[in-house]
């Protein structure tokens, strides 16, 4: 399991004209191959009538699966350039469809790569691209006396608290990256005197978005 990776939580499209082609990239977050072709599918038959609808996708925490096709562009002049921003961005389970509308000149095989670079590179700019990380909630049950010395600990450390109980005792819910749950676990013993129970409630991923810290 890999503790962090980039991709798109909300997709977005993006135009360029070139030489009076106009080229529309559309990106879409996706979870499986199937998803991705599906999306394709759907791009093909909203812009029927284009030219082309060149895609690519990258797939797995470590990009393990990438797929493009040129769909009928000369070789290597569409899929693979466009396949080569999600990857440079560092983005996975991420899938692009480039639309082009013929304006009536050549562009070449190096405008062609740039053109469908630079279209994609806009569809990115135009989307809401996340880092999720994979952490642990745990549970935190402490004494009134101790509620200031923790919440000092989880802001210093960057820690977010994403639920708090008060009964008989106070509960805190925090997010921790995988990585560092034995230092915050630590941290919490030797600010509380050891008077804190802990407990690691679940695994999963999170990402800060829009200064929310979003689960999935």
């Amino acid at each position: 399991m890999t503790e962090q990776y980039k991709t798109v939580y909300e997709g977005g499209e993006g135009e360029i004209v070139e030489k009076k082609s106009r080229f529309i990239a559309t990106v879409r977050p996706v979870e499986t191959e199937e998803e991705a072709l599906a999306f394709i599918e759907e791009m093909k038959k909203k812009y029927w009538d284009a030219r082309h609808n060149c895609s690519a996708y990258v797939l797995g925490e470590r990009q393990e699966l990438m797929r493009c096709s040129d769909d009928g562009e000369p070789s290597q002049t569409a899929g693979k350039p466009m396949m080569d921003v999600l990857t440079g961005a560092g983005l996975t389970n991420v899938a692009v469809v480039v639309t082009r509308y013929f304006g009536g000149t050549l562009l070449g095989t190096g405008g062609l790569v740039r053109a469908y670079s630079a279209a994609t590179k806009e569809g990115l700019a135009n989307s809401t691209i996340i880092t999720k990380y994979w952490g642990t909630k745990l549970l935190v049950n402490t004494d009134y006396n101790d509620i200031g010395k923790l919440q000092y600990l989880f802001g210093q450390r960057e820690i977010p608290i994403m639920d708090a109980q008060y009964t008989e005792k106070v509960s805190f819910v925090v997010l921790i990256p995988v990585s560092r749950v034995e230092e915050i676990k630590k941290a919490v013993t030797e600010a509380v005197s050891g008077r804190a129970g802990m407990e690691e409630v679940e695994q999963l991923f999170y990402a800060l978005i829009d200064g929310e810290y979003i689960c999935f």
